[in-house]
């Protein structure tokens, strides 16, 4: 068996493995203002008509924002450049919304790597949209932090998140 399809086998059989357990893994809530926004996964409301999860805020004015995340093991991904992908879409989203994902050492409070789409944000309203983050997973990582976050006020919906491993 040549090195390239052994490695490709290996690879396609890590992410089975990952995708298996993202789908066992719970979302939660969190943030610097969690409790301004309802959370959770709403049937019906996804790209296909099956179930997405919302960001929703329940105030009139918000300071800060609200996350709905997962975090798993980076085990899989260690040396690798690896890309989160998922599909977005928004309602009066007054500040600004978006993916993001964090690379964590252990025992530290310093990501390794982080993006969270500041400097790309989604606003207002929008229809359901692919977002991309890429960053690389060090050796040294001992998890992956993910989700999506809105800052003030609106609504999100987000749906199909995935994880590739770049090449």
């Amino acid at each position: 068996m040549k090195k390239s399809l052994f490695f490709s086998i290996v690879i396609l059989g890590a992410a089975v493995l990952f995708f298996s357990f993202i789908k066992s893994v719970s979302w939660f809530k969190a943030g610097n203002k969690p409790n301004s926004y309802e959370m959770g996964i709403i049937n019906g409301e996804g790209i296909n008509g099956s179930k997405a999860a919302s960001i929703k805020s329940i105030e009139s004015r918000i300071k800060g924002f609200g996350t709905f995340m997962q975090q798993c093991n980076s085990e899989l991904f260690l040396g690798k450049r690896i890309k989160l992908t998922g599909y977005v879409k928004s309602q009066n989203v007054k500040s600004w919304a978006g993916l993001w994902l964090r690379v964590d050492q252990s025992e530290s409070m310093q990501p390794l790597s982080f993006d969270n789409m500041h400097d790309r944000p989604i606003k207002g309203t929008t229809d359901w949209t692919k977002y991309e983050i890429t960053l690389d997973v060090p050796q040294n990582a001992s998890k992956l932090a993910y989700g999506a976050l809105l800052s003030g006020t609106g609504q999100i919906w987000f749906d199909n998140f995935g994880f590739d491993i770049i090449d």
